[in-house]
């Protein structure tokens, strides 16, 4: 069976996310199902996430993907092996 990202773990994210971005959109995804079986990933998770924020206004693609891995440095460290970053302006 492929693994799935506990609730409390994409909760937490959601939560973040909020607190950091002030999201107009925001989605959460466990996209661990997709990447089952890669060895490297071993008990961790492949997320998507996709925002709407006001925050990233007048910033490139590189520096709002930065904004969200910073914001996201505990899990990324921890339980979480990929992350799929849509993050944009409205």
């Amino acid at each position: 069976m492929p693994p799935t990202a506990p609730p409390e773990l994409l909760d937490g994210i959601r939560a973040k996310l909020e607190a950091a971005f002030e999201p107009e959109d925001l989605d959460v995804v466990d996209d661990s199902a997709r990447h089952a079986g890669h060895r490297e990933a071993a008990g961790r998770f492949h997320l998507k996430v996709a925002l709407v924020s006001q925050r990233f206004a007048g910033l490139s693609a590189v520096q709002r993907h930065r904004m969200v891995y910073d914001a996201l440095a505990e899990e990324l460290a921890g339980p979480v092996h990929a992350l799929n970053v849509d993050a944009r302006a409205p």
